[in-house]
């Protein structure tokens, strides 16, 4: 069964990195189907007194990735989130080694 990966990517410049949110198994679809979720989760408050304070924005930039500004009161933050499909994997038999297949 596939694997995926949501890749949540933030920063600015030289400090821009990578992180996997969450790893998923199944379908293409339905690794879409969740995404949303944890896309909907990114910096939101803990309160609904703060929840009602955020402007949450989420623009699709591709099928299988969005970008999310929060703007809180007092700061803003943002991401990139990206749904990648795990292609190879030393320690797996049913994948190759490597990404060149």
């Amino acid at each position: 069964m596939p694997r995926w990966a949501v890749l949540r990517a933030e920063g600015e410049a030289e400090a821009f990195r990578y992180t996997v949110r969450r790893e998923l198994e199944g379908t293409e679809a339905e690794a879409l189907a969740a995404m949303p979720h944890l896309v909907d989760t990114f910096a939101e408050a803990a309160t609904s007194g703060g929840r009602r304070r955020q402007r949450r924005q989420v623009f699709r930039v591709s099928e299988r990735s969005c970008f999310v500004r929060v703007q809180n009161p007092m700061s803003t933050e943002e991401a990139h989130f990206t749904l990648a499909e795990l292609i190879a994997d030393t320690h797996d038999d049913a994948l190759p080694d490597t990404g060149s297949g």
